[in-house]
């Protein structure tokens, strides 16, 4: 049996590579997942080296494919560049690009202090159009290739008890319009993915059905749907993911709304 292991394993070493930022939990490792299963090799970036060891194990055993761990905290300054320089060194066949890596939580503007509020900014913002830039090489060299950038519904509204978690990641929605035009002559394509309330952790499930009580039970998707669903739009080119019929409705209606009357009707919500 290890014997076919280790032939699986050389026979994929030319199979193409995704890089997951945030890749060892929740979403980042079910997106990690759904490309395991297209014989994807992986290299997963998150900051906890216990995490990525667990979650290369894991996938390694389930899977024909081989997964490179780095150890990088996505806001800290000088991450990108040194993930950048060590995929351009290895000359990593890389075909997909998933900026997951994100930070959000019950405290928000107002609640926060200054650096915890850049320290969001940074993760969340900053980390995806850094290394989209830095790994554009690989990822044209490797074209057609894609990149898979992190949002949520909460770009899609005004949110006032999580102000700057919308702020951002709206900028990651209207960013990644604008580069799917500017990468289209590259052969780069590029989606974003918006998903609604995921439950990954047991705070997110607990905050959800306080605020939105059995409506949030309801729009609620499961974090392995999530990664399937994101890969299988990012690889059929489609430039907005929600995963879920129910969520991809409300997504609708709130692109549709007045940003006016949903930052008003957001703010009452979340006076509950």
């Amino acid at each position: 049996m290890l014997g076919i292991d280790k032939h699986n394993r050389l026979m994929n070493s030319n199979s193409p590579y995704a890089l997951i930022s945030g890749g060892s939990k929740g979403i980042g490792y079910a997106i990690a997942e759904a490309l395991a299963k297209r014989n994807y090799n992986l290299v997963l970036v998150a900051r906890h080296k216990e995490s990525l060891e667990i979650a290369k194990n894991k996938l390694e055993t389930s899977y024909p494919i081989h997964v490179d761990i780095l150890v990088f905290d996505m806001a800290e300054e000088d991450s990108v560049d040194k993930i950048a320089r060590w995929c351009l060194e290895k000359e990593i066949q890389l075909k997909m690009l998933c900026n997951v890596a994100g930070l959000g939580g019950a405290k928000d503007y107002l609640s926060l202090p200054l650096d915890d509020l850049r320290y969001m900014i940074h993760i969340n913002i900053e980390s995806q159009m850094a290394l989209c830039l830095q790994l554009l090489p690989l990822l044209e060299k490797n074209a057609p290739s894609y990149i898979l950038n992190m949002s949520s519904s909460a770009a899609f509204a005004p949110i006032p008890v999580k102000n700057m978690y919308a702020a951002t990641k709206s900028a990651v929605l209207f960013f990644s319009y604008s580069l799917r035009y500017q990468l289209i002559k590259k052969n780069i394509s590029v989606s974003c993915v918006c998903p609604g309330p995921v439950f990954t952790k047991t705070e997110i499930k607990q905050e959800t059905i306080e605020k939105m009580g059995w409506f949030g039970k309801l729009i609620a998707v499961d974090p392995k749907r999530v990664g399937e669903i994101s890969v299988r739009g990012t690889l059929n080119k489609k430039i907005v993911i929600v995963p879920g019929t129910l969520a991809k409705i409300i997504s609708v209606i709130l692109r549709l709304l007045p940003k006016r009357l949903l930052g008003y009707l957001f703010y009452q919500l979340g006076k509950k």
